[in-house]
């Protein structure tokens, strides 16, 4: 699907990166997952460094008693926040906040745990979204919903008609937003392997600590 003005021009009028971080981290049960420390720096922190090359503003959605301290430790980036209304209503949820939090044409979304993802992915995906709906990778032989560059206003549409149907799920607007979709073998000319790993446990962060990513920004 192609996304054009009513003069037939392109409408890409500005970019916005959006973390996602209002879960409740029950696998980090002595320290909020997005504030667990990687190589000395929280994982927010690393998502919000992974967006600021290729973002205008910096979006986070997170529960209410949560903005406080992730405010903290985002401050040298500025971000607005997207409070959830209603706390705990899953990433979908929170992802349609986000997004009608913001007046930008394009969004990049990032969850809060995925450190070792580049930057110039980021912006790839934002080249391969311009005139379409959104653009999201192929990894693992399934289409995946994070990272994603989407049309703010069409995923946001998604996210709405998603949640009327009853799917809670954040990868149920994909199908809605029929985004382009990255192939596998495309993505993996882009990023290293370990590029789209989740941070689920304290054992997951354990082992990508030191990774060549961060050790060689140090």
């Amino acid at each position: 699907m192609s996304l054009t003005n009513g003069d037939g021009a392109t409408a890409d009028t500005g970019r916005v990166g959006i973390i996602l971080a209002g879960g409740r981290s029950e696998r980090f049960p002595t320290v909020d997952k997005a504030l667990a420390p990687l190589d000395g720096v929280p994982l927010i922190h690393h998502a919000a460094a992974t967006l600021e090359p290729a973002v205008d503003d910096l979006v986070i959605n997170c529960r209410e008693d949560q903005q406080a301290a992730f405010a903290d430790a985002l401050a040298e980036f500025d971000p607005a926040f997207a409070i959830d209304a209603v706390p705990d209503r899953g990433p979908l949820a929170g992802l349609r906040t986000a997004l009608e939090s913001t007046t930008a044409t394009y969004a990049a979304v990032l969850p809060c745990d995925m450190p070792l993802l580049p930057a110039a992915f980021v912006e790839y995906l934002f080249d391969r979204a311009r005139d379409r709906t959104g653009a999201v990778p192929k990894i693992d032989g399934q289409v995946q919903p994070l990272p994603a560059a989407l049309h703010v206003r069409a995923a946001a549409a998604a996210c709405r008609d998603a949640r009327e149907q009853d799917a809670g799920r954040l990868d149920a607007f994909v199908p809605l937003l029929d985004p382009h979709v990255v192939p596998e073998r495309v993505v993996e000319a882009h990023t290293d392997p370990d590029a789209f790993r989740n941070i689920n446990t304290h054992d997951d962060l354990a082992a990508i600590r030191g990774h060549p990513r961060h050790a060689n920004q140090s």
